[in-house]
């Protein structure tokens, strides 16, 4: 009976050429991977070695086209957020973002946890490397414990839109004493299919030097991992602190949208 089934199976998967794009016994990486599986697929090793040369990193694409636009789909759904900002009003740019209210989306929880856990190893050695006292835990609970005994009870994650015209400004995403030294932002428009301009801007305040700037084009999909205030930067005295900020330029045409990680909460 079985030898039966297993016949008409494959006679069907032979003559339909759908099924036969997925060999049996096969997964098709690009449907049925998890996003855990693919964060373990990053070349971490790579992404850890950018963070210390540059303060940033930019991820292949980890996101697929299906899970950009449902996390754009949620922009309008009220419920999941706890506020908005309008950038005009408090002269931050223009444009506006929503933050996330707890619990958060599973995509959005699933990316906050096991990110953090591989970029806490970097925050501590960061930390040991400037002489700072900062340990972080390796678990994020942790981390939101911690921010709770300081008060910091707000989820952070928010989703950024930007239409023709608008930018953000210069910045930093502190939001309390409790601060983790990196966080990262999915993109989940696409570039001159979706909007134009739109580059994310990332600056470096060098000491006793000028300020040296980076332009990103990110394709929908891709991370970028970067440094929440400070990083270390190799001298020939040793490592310095180098002030960061992060920002977009000005949307040219179109709408983009943004998913922000933060890994801290907030006051």
């Amino acid at each position: 009976m079985y030898d039966w089934i297993l016949g008409a199976f494959l006679l069907i998967w032979w003559r339909d050429p759908s099924l036969r794009s997925v060999r049996p016994g096969i997964r098709n990486p690009g449907r049925t991977l998890t996003i855990q599986d693919r964060l373990a697929r990053l070349d971490w090793k790579a992404i850890e070695a950018s963070l210390w040369q540059r303060g940033y990193a930019k991820t292949d694409p980890l996101l697929m086209a299906e899970e950009c636009d449902a996390l754009v789909a949620l922009y309008s759904k009220d419920q999941l957020f706890r506020s908005r900002i309008d950038m005009k009003h408090f002269r931050f740019g223009e444009g506006e973002y929503k933050y996330f209210t707890y619990p958060l989306p599973l995509l959005v929880q699933t990316l906050r946890e096991q990110i953090y856990s591989r970029l806490a190893v970097i925050a501590n050695a960061w930390a040991k490397t400037l002489g700072q006292p900062d340990h972080f835990p390796l678990n994020h609970d942790e981390l939101l414990a911690f921010c709770r005994r300081n008060g910091q009870t707000k989820p952070t994650p928010l989703l950024l839109r930007y239409g023709a015209g608008d930018y953000n400004c210069l910045h930093q995403d502190i939001y309390g004493a409790v601060a983790f030294p990196l966080q990262l932002t999915a993109f989940l428009s696409r570039p001159d299919r979706d909007f134009s301009g739109g580059e994310f801007l990332l600056v470096e305040q060098r000491p006793r030097t000028q300020s040296r700037g980076e332009v990103l084009t990110p394709r929908q999909g891709e991370l970028v991992i970067f440094a929440t205030r400070h990083r270390p930067m190799q001298g020939s005295r040793g490592y310095s602190r180098v002030n960061m900020r992060h920002g977009v330029s000005t949307v040219r045409s179109g709408s983009r949208f943004t998913l922000g990680v933060i890994f801290h909460d907030a006051k």
